[in-house]
């Protein structure tokens, strides 16, 4: 049904000491979408921040929870309730340690790889039959740990091409709501199977 609703999430963490981090891509990708619809992210009872909408002529639900990482799911959940979404159209936007920087990859369901966001996503709604946009961020190629570098800036020649693959990030999740998920797999990662990501 065209107008039935999707729920989109961005991960991160609040707070502007954490914005520019590579952990809150999934943020950077919700704000770039709400700008593409013409909404603002307003506070919301269910411990996020909303912007309302249509995208890729469906009506979407932009939200970024204020809880930490690692508590995400639980303002997912609550948006999930108070709209009535069902798991198959809810789609989360998070960063990737292993899919190299600038590479992004879409995938339905599956495990949560060690990110804490997506555990607290599953745990919450009670299933991984999700979505997931897959924002690579590479891993530190310096012995700094995975934790803290996630939680550090882009740097090098990462910032030059943010807007690029930020906006190309927020393509592919309107490729997945126009066309559906293997029409947008085989746009924004030929030649790879599906069965493998």
């Amino acid at each position: 049904m065209a107008d039935e609703r999707w729920l989109i999430a961005g991960l991160g963490n609040p707070g502007p000491q954490y914005a520019g981090n590579r952990h809150n891509a999934g943020f950077m990708v919700a704000d770039l979408l709400a700008a593409r619809i013409g909404a603002r992210f307003k506070r919301d009872r269910s411990r996020a921040d909303v912007a309302d909408g249509r995208l890729a002529g469906v009506p979407v639900t932009l939200g970024k929870p204020r809880s930490f990482m690692n508590l995400s799911g639980g303002p997912v959940a609550a948006l999930r309730g108070f709209y009535k979404i069902p798991p198959e159209r809810i789609v989360v936007v998070h960063d990737e340690l292993d899919i190299p920087f600038a590479a992004i990859r879409l995938k339905l369901g599956g495990g949560d790889n060690g990110h804490n966001g997506l555990r607290s996503v599953t745990a919450a709604l009670g299933t991984r039959d999700y979505y997931r946009v897959r924002c690579g961020i590479g891993r530190p190629t310096s012995r700094m740990d995975a934790a803290d570098f996630v939680l550090h800036d882009f740097s090098g020649p990462e910032p030059a091409m943010l807007p690029e693959f930020l906006s190309r990030c927020a393509d592919a999740v309107e490729a997945l709501l126009a066309s559906g998920l293997a029409a947008a797999q085989n746009q924004f990662h030929p030649g790879i199977s599906p069965e493998i990501i």
